[in-house]
């Protein structure tokens, strides 16, 4: 009776965990489409049934309320752990995507087809129709984690800075010094407005010959290419290249040895933010040792034409290790475990680099640029809030949004929340006032009108062994 019950309790906890996590693509997709209002599931009263926060449903009109409140249904019963309701609404909230024009413009990679061949959930991220998981999300996290997995994120935005003075307008367009990266390596960096507020951050590639390869957040990237041709000065101009790149990430421990059987590049010469240019199973790529993952591994640049050739031969290849398809709720529960920056949480136009811990960004010594006085200003009378990770003590998932308390008093708000597969817990990344940033601070997370205590802990929650 006792192995009966353990049994069925793993269960349980396994169900539970599998849930936690799934409600991520659909809170994206309503905000996006200005369906969901901020603010909505800081503190959601619940309806009698457990499924819609009231007051949200009485906002939308018409098959959009009926839209809203299958999405919501989606969201909840995911939290709520009910798996049979989540896959059924999840099915339905997709349908009625599409009924509602949410999926008719929005873009698809070149991967598109792949993707339904290998079952994948698609869903609406960032303008764009993508794999949300193919075989479960916790599935794919421990994949790359222990062995190794494929990523589309073809989405991402490629823009090309070219000219006599590309450094120079680099340099006064982002934080960090360009001029620390020579050919072959790669620089991530934020990109600030005059306030000091962050209009997106990035990655720039050295190409050479004064080309300079800019890959944005690909919800960001027309108001990233305004922003840069409005400030631009002098001669250089830049381009969106976006059409002539498709992108994929293998990540893993296994990642270097699954991809070595595919190239003549001698990769671990590669090393870490440099790269190469060589053919991949024949197909000409660009080879980056970068990703956003908290694992080793590569992001390969090809033409899109190519991607669908070089997908499955790094998943056939790879098949034999444990290599597979991941989706973009794997990425983001493992960049949330290596507490890397998602834009739109950690980071938006209302929050500088500083208040994120990017300090190490900002080189105020290699001359102006834009946002600069605003950053010096802020450092001289210190941050509102500071970004720390939280370890839920009592039981519950912090979300983004939820407020952060002591003594009944908010203090801060969560950014990202989510059950950490590596770590077996439940975690947020927060801001919150200096003064209760120190770890070890007990704080409350109020979580459906219930004050939960958590701890403030180092971050990143997880960092691989080298």
């Amino acid at each position: 009776m006792t192995g009966g019950r353990q049994q069925e309790s793993s269960g349980k906890t396994r169900r539970r965990r599998s849930k936690v996590i799934t409600g991520w693509a659909v809170t994206e997709t309503l905000r996006q489409n200005e369906l969901l209002p901020d603010g909505t599931l800081e503190s959601p009263a619940v309806d009698t049934q457990g499924e819609t926060p009231a007051g949200v449903i009485s906002q939308v009109n018409g098959q959009r309320k009926q839209l809203v409140w299958l999405s919501l249904s989606f969201l909840f019963a995911a939290e709520k752990h009910h798996m049979t309701k989540s896959f059924q609404c999840h099915n339905k909230t997709v349908e009625l995507w599409r009924r509602c024009n949410i999926m008719d413009n929005l873009k698809r990679t070149p991967l598109y087809e792949v993707h339904l061949e290998l079952k994948a959930k698609m869903v609406p991220f960032g303008g764009w129709e993508m794999p949300v998981q193919y075989g479960g999300i916790i599935k794919e996290h421990k994949a790359v984690r222990e062995r190794a997995g494929l990523f589309d994120v073809s989405h991402m935005g490629e823009l090309l800075l070219e000219g006599p003075e590309a450094l120079a307008a680099l340099q006064k367009l982002v934080t960090n010094d360009v001029s620390k990266i020579g050919i072959g390596r790669a620089m991530y960096t934020p990109m600030i407005n005059e306030d000091g507020g962050t209009v997106d951050d990035l990655l720039i590639y050295n190409l050479g010959l004064n080309r300079y390869l800019l890959v944005v957040n690909a919800s960001n990237k027309d108001k990233d290419l305004a922003w840069i041709k409005e400030h631009l000065t002098g001669e250089v101009d830049v381009v969106d290249k976006s059409h002539d790149y498709a992108l994929l990430a293998l990540q893993g421990p296994l990642s270097q040895q699954v991809l070595q059987s595919l190239t003549s590049l001698d990769l671990k010469e590669i090393k870490y933010y440099h790269f190469a240019m060589g053919a991949v199973a024949e197909v000409p790529c660009l080879v980056s040792r970068t990703g956003y993952t908290g694992e080793d591994g590569f992001e390969l640049y090809c033409h899109p034409e190519e991607a669908e050739k070089l997908w499955r031969a790094i998943l056939d290849t790879g098949r034999r290790h444990g290599v597979v398809p991941v989706g973009l709720g794997a990425r983001d529960t493992l960049r949330f475990e290596a507490c890397l920056a998602l834009y739109g949480h950690e980071l938006t136009e209302d929050i500088n680099p500083l208040m994120a811990g990017l300090g190490w960004t900002v080189k105020f010594d290699k001359g102006e640029f834009i946002g600069k006085q605003a950053l010096l200003s802020i450092k001289e009378k210190g941050v509102s809030h500071k970004l720390v990770g939280l370890k839920m003590i009592e039981r519950g998932v912090p979300r983004e949004g939820y407020a952060v308390a002591v003594d009944g008093q908010q203090v801060g708000w969560v950014t990202t929340g989510s059950y950490a597969p590596t770590l077996n817990a439940n975690l947020a990344l927060a801001y919150v006032k200096p003064e209760y940033a120190g770890n070890d601070t007990e704080l409350d997370i109020i979580i459906r009108g219930r004050e939960l205590k958590a701890q403030v802990v180092p971050k990143p929650f997880y960092k691989r062994n080298k």
